[in-house]
């Protein structure tokens, strides 16, 4: 581990290194190949064997002893009650930066967690699909605080977390279409009582504001939570290269929303997300996210090349 003692005392997380961290791998198989890693990794992102070793199979394991646990306690309950409740899926909140590497994560969560023969359902659902349509951003005027807190139906998300909660089948959640950049009314992906449902999004950490008259907020739904995190100024520079990508490859598309984007010359380009990350992306992660780093299990620290270099895990 690599911080002080003085620096444990004060915090309500242990902090490994990723060595630290490694050992606690145990005896947990590697069932993924580079080249599921490469399915996996997202926009100018690539995470190795090695740190799928060191850092991802220990926190799928700590996961697999959760979900065990969960289903323990879900198993004596019904016992105790002399029901016959549905099984209760166990959910896992992830939240992080625009641009901070959330969706690899989720992804490789979801299919190292899959492979434990106690859980082998794991659904993935973004909070993306859960935005308002743009036309009523539009007709709020919020349409440059998309990802904003305000920007969600959160009544809706909570109903649909409600549901799975309730162990009903075929729950249905919106697609949100990034080539679109709008909620896809006419397509829903359906969640039939999984083992495990993995919730990745940039405020689902978020507590209930005070002007909230709802009893439930999102996170009150989580068994277990993740934020994946990094210095603002590494953020920035991930958004900026990702957007560099992107201009070169799906924003070619004449039917995406930014292919006007790809026009532009690499100056105008750098010039125009430099303004979109400190006018809306930083705004939204110092003001909304970051705040509720505290308050996840798991915090995943990630250093400049991508790598997540340290894990804090909450004290029980």
């Amino acid at each position: 581990m690599t911080s002080s003692s003085d620096d444990r005392d004060q915090s309500p997380y242990t902090r490994f290194s990723g060595q630290a961290w490694g050992a606690l791998r145990a005896d947990t198989p590697l069932m993924l190949s580079a080249t599921d890693l490469e399915r996996l990794s997202g926009v100018n992102e690539h995470v190795s064997i090695d740190e799928l070793q060191q850092i991802y199979l220990p926190l799928s394991r700590l996961l697999n002893l959760h979900v065990a646990a969960a289903q323990r306690l879900h198993a004596v309950t019904s016992t105790f009650t002399g029901s016959s409740a549905p099984k209760v899926p166990f959910i896992i909140g992830l939240a992080g930066s625009v641009a901070v590497g959330k969706s690899t994560t989720a992804r490789i969560l979801q299919a190292l967690l899959a492979h434990w023969p106690d859980h082998p359902k794991v659904d993935l659902v973004t909070t993306d699909g859960f935005l308002y349509p743009n036309r009523i951003l539009e007709q709020r005027g919020i349409m440059q605080r998309k990802g904003f807190p305000e920007s969600y139906d959160l009544t809706q998300l909570v109903r649909f977390l409600s549901n799975i909660k309730a162990g009903r089948r075929n729950v249905r959640a919106p697609i949100y279409s990034h080539q679109r950049y709008d909620v896809d009314t006419h397509a829903f992906v359906e969640v039939d009582q999984p083992d495990v449902v993995i919730v990745e999004g940039l405020n689902v950490l978020q507590p209930p504001g005070a002007e909230s008259t709802d009893p439930n907020v999102v996170s009150d739904f989580f068994d277990f939570t993740i934020y994946v995190d990094a210095q603002e100024s590494t953020i920035r520079q991930w958004f900026l290269q990702r957007f560099s990508v992107l201009r070169a490859t799906a924003f070619r598309d004449e039917a995406s929303y930014f292919h006007r984007y790809a026009s532009m010359s690499d100056d105008e380009a750098l010039t125009f997300a430099t303004n979109v990350w400190n006018t809306i992306n930083r705004v939204n992660l110092e003001d909304n996210i970051l705040p509720t780093r505290e308050r996840a299990h798991v915090i995943l620290e990630k250093a400049a090349d991508h790598s997540v270099c340290a894990v804090k895990l909450r004290r029980l």
